[in-house]
C-alpha cells in the first residue's frame, strides 16, 4: 500500500516541477546573483506599494503640482529648495547623459576603454531610452511652463532612480531583439512618445495666469483623450516604457513597467481628486476617469 501511494504522488510531484519549470524557462532573462536578485525584489515591492503610496496626500512624491511642503505659507524660498523647472531637470538629465554616454562608450572598442567590465553594443531598448529622457528634458526647457518650488531631495532621488534604469536598460537591454519584438516595440514607443508630447503641449496651453496681480489660475484641462481621462500623458507614457520593454526583452525592463504603471496610476488618482475639488461638475464630471478611458 506504501508503494502504491508512492507511486501516485510521485507523477503528480514531478508534473508540479515541471510547470514551474516551464514557466521559469519562457521568462525574460533577469538580473543574476544575489545584488540581481535583491535588486528584482526592490522593484517587485515598488510595483507592489507605489500605487498606495501616491494616492495618499501624506506619501505622494513631492513635485509639480503635488509639492505642497516647498510651496507651504510660510515656506522659506531661499532654503533647500528649487524652481520646479530646475527641479525637473534634475529628475531627467542624469538619465539621458548615462545614455548617451553608454550608447557612445558601446560603440567603442574595448581594447580601447580598459575598464573592469565590458559595454554592451548599443541595443535598440537604450537608444528609445535616450529619446524619451531627451525628449523630456527638451519639453521641461520649451513646452511646460513652471511655477512654485520644489524641495531639493526629491528630484535629486527621482533622478537618481531614473539614472539606474537607464544604466540598466542600456546594460540588459538585447542587442538583438526578434524582428517581431522590435516592430511591436517601435510601433508602441512611437504611440507612447507622439501621444505623450501631444497632451503634455495641450496641458502647456491651458496654464494662465490672471491679468491682475499675477496670481496662478487654473484651466479646466480639456481636448484630445483629457476629455475622457485626467491624465492620458500617463497612459502614453506607459505605452512608451511598454514599448522598451518588449524590445529590451529582460524581466529587469518589464519590472520597470510595471513600477511606472503603480506609481503612474496612483497619481492619475490625485490628479483626478485635484481637478474635481478645483472645477464644478460641469467642467470636470465626476464619472471622468483616471488613466484609461471608460475603464479606470
Amino acid at each position: 500500500h506504501a508503494q502504491q501511494v508512492e507511486v501516485t504522488i510521485a507523477p503528480v510531484h514531478t508534473s508540479k516541477m515541471q510547470i514551474v519549470s516551464t514557466i521559469t524557462s519562457s521568462l525574460p532573462p533577469s538580473l543574476p546573483g544575489l545584488a540581481g536578485g535583491a535588486f528584482t525584489a526592490y522593484q517587485i515591492l515598488a510595483t507592489a506599494v507605489s500605487y498606495k503610496g501616491e494616492t495618499s496626500a501624506d506619501s505622494r512624491v513631492q513635485y509639480s503640482k503635488f509639492a505642497t511642503n516647498a510651496n507651504a505659507v510660510g515656506a522659506d524660498e531661499t532654503g533647500p529648495t528649487w524652481p520646479s523647472q530646475v527641479g525637473m531637470l534634475v529628475i531627467y538629465t542624469p538619465a539621458l547623459i548615462a545614455s548617451v554616454v553608454l550608447l557612445k562608450l558601446g560603440t567603442l572598442p574595448a581594447e580601447t576603454l580598459s575598464l573592469p567590465f565590458s559595454i554592451p553594443p548599443p541595443s535598440p531598448a537604450a537608444v528609445f531610452c535616450a529619446f524619451h529622457f531627451a525628449k523630456r528634458v527638451c519639453e521641461v526647457l520649451v513646452v511646460h511652463k513652471y511655477s512654485g518650488r520644489v524641495d531639493r531631495t526629491t528630484p535629486s532621488f527621482v533622478g537618481f532612480y531614473y539614472a539606474v534604469v537607464a544604466v540598466l536598460i542600456g546594460f540588459v537591454s538585447d542587442p538583438n531583439p526578434s524582428a517581431t519584438a522590435f516592430q511591436v516595440g517601435k510601433i508602441l514607443f512611437g504611440i507612447g512618445l507622439a501621444g505623450n508630447f501631444y497632451h503634455h503641449r495641450l496641458l502647456a496651453k491651458l496654464r494662465s495666469d490672471s491679468t491682475g496681480g499675477g496670481e496662478k489660475k487654473y484651466v479646466a484641462p480639456k481636448g484630445g483623450l483629457l476629455n475622457h481621462v485626467a491624465a492620458p500623458h500617463y497612459l502614453f507614457e506607459l505605452i512608451g516604457w511598454l514599448g522598451v520593454a518588449i524590445v529590451a526583452n529582460h524581466l529587469n525592463v518589464y519590472l520597470v513597467f510595471t513600477a511606472m504603471c503603480s506609481y503612474l496610476a496612483g497619481r492619475s488618482l490625485a490628479q483626478n481628486e485635484f481637478n474635481q475639488k478645483k472645477f464644478s461638475n460641469d467642467e470636470w464630471p465626476e464619472t471622468r476617469k483616471n488613466l484609461v478611458p471608460f475603464i479606470f
